[in-house]
């Protein structure tokens, strides 16, 4: 039975590197049972630390939340995509552990993030979600301003089966209203 504990009690802070090894244990349950993540084999600590690198050295956030000292779930954003004109617009990604989910993990970590996002001027956030049946991870955006913008069926397979990936999609700050401050 999952450990219960308040939402007062999450603190969201940035990752470090001592936080690797349980971000990869969180990680690797998303691989190897969910489809949250379409990778297939889960990277190693090494391998996670390099992105995570990669992400902070571009000025992305990439933030844990903690509850009585354990890492619980982490949540990052990334650029959208790499050409010029998707540069205000970024994707998030977030993981909760399996025994800590349901409890306002996710939330908090998206709440962070979109409000450190929306401070640095990012102006769109875009969230790929992993099966039209993740029906948690859809309510969560949903409550959160993102709108579902489309759905890509069958995009990926896995587990011996077509996986559809839904798009959904919120303003940060002015969003589209007005030129971004550069």
């Amino acid at each position: 039975m999952p450990e219960k504990f308040k939402v007062s009690d999450i603190l969201v802070r940035d990752a470090t590197n001592a936080d690797m090894t349980e971000i990869q244990v969180i990680y690797a349950y998303n691989v190897l049972k969910g489809l949250a993540s379409f990778e297939k084999t889960p990277p190693s600590v090494v391998e996670l630390t390099r992105r995570r690198k990669t992400l902070l050295a571009q000025g992305y956030p990439y933030r844990v939340a903690e509850v009585g000292g354990i890492v619980r779930g982490y949540a990052y954003a990334s650029p959208f995509r790499p050409r010029s004109a998707y540069l205000y617009t970024l994707e998030n990604s977030i993981y909760v552990s399996i025994d800590s989910q349901r409890q306002g993990i996710g939330r908090s970590l998206l709440e962070d993030l979109i409000e450190r996002c929306s401070e640095r001027g990012y102006r769109q956030m875009v969230s790929v979600i992993g099966d039209s049946e993740n029906h948690s991870s859809i309510a969560l955006h949903s409550r959160l301003g993102f709108e579902k913008i489309g759905v890509q069926p069958s995009i990926g397979f896995k587990f011996g089966r077509w996986v559809d990936s839904v798009i959904m999609q919120r303003a940060l700050g002015n969003g589209g209203r007005t030129p971004p401050e550069d």
